[in-house]
């Protein structure tokens, strides 16, 4: 199977509009972060989406992806779903509606920020989407188990998703320690990390996920939903240990 990060950045992406940060005005292309999203790749070349923000279009345009068979959503957060619509094209090339996989109150969420995808009299341009609410481990395509990790984003219960020995998690600010024991000696942890330094209310900060880390002990993490507080791509490379390092888009590993 095969990861790809179409975006590892924060909800204002990077570089942040108006923003003369140092690392907003970087010319390195790693520095340049779209708003986090990552596509998963069967053995067999289904393709499976998770989260679906605002520069949804952009990723599959840049990265020359033309196929979504099912979409996985953490949250409801504009930056993990607002992109949605833009399935249409997929939509109609496929002839049926896209298969969403959500906990219940994000399916909620969802009907209300698309109403128009749900009515029975639908604009003839208008999306389809099936919504399906999840609360424990699923196959899909017959192939590829999918494990919901429960994850807290400041006073939300959120999802991440581990498949095999891979988890993807975003946006989490801490984890239980039973949902830690389903995390332990991965061949891969990709997790957020905002920042270096100070405390932020809904996400993990670097001390926070070395930290994880050191009690998880993945093999190798890749780092998510970044902020340019993080600093440049390539200084922070540099300055982690060996076994973590910061993702960009465009980059693939293998499970």
């Amino acid at each position: 199977m095969l990861l790809k990060f179409l975006g590892t950045g924060t909800s204002q992406g990077i570089p942040v509009i108006g923003s003369h940060h140092p690392v907003c005005l970087s010319n390195n292309p790693k520095d340049k972060r779209l708003r986090t999203s990552a596509l998963v790749t069967s053995d067999s070349g289904k393709k499976i989406l998770i989260d679906c923000g605002p520069d949804f279009r952009q990723q599959m345009l840049v990265n020359r992806e033309e196929q979504i068979d099912a979409v996985l959503v953490t949250h409801e957060h504009n930056d993990h779903i607002i992109g949605l619509d833009d399935l249409r094209p997929l939509i109609f090339k496929n002839k049926k509606s896209m298969p969403i996989y959500c906990n219940s109150r994000v399916a909620k969420e969802i009907t209300g920020r698309f109403p128009y995808a749900f009515i029975e009299q639908k604009y003839p341009g208008a999306p389809s989407f099936d919504l399906i609410e999840i609360e424990r481990d699923f196959t899909l395509f017959d192939e590829v188990k999918v494990q919901p990790i429960d994850v807290i984003h400041a006073e939300i219960n959120i999802f991440g998703f581990k498949f095999k020995n891979l988890a993807y998690i975003t946006d989490a600010s801490n984890i239980s320690d039973g949902e830690k024991e389903k995390l332990k000696s991965l061949d891969f942890l990709i997790v957020n990390c905002l920042r270096k330094t100070t405390p932020h209310h809904s996400h993990f900060i670097l001390p926070q996920v070395l930290d994880l880390v050191d009690e998880l002990k993945p093999k190798k993490t890749y780092l998510i939903h970044i902020s340019h507080d993080l600093g440049f791509h390539d200084e922070v490379e540099m300055e982690l240990p060996q076994n973590i390092h910061p993702a960009y888009d465009g980059l693939e590993i293998e499970f």
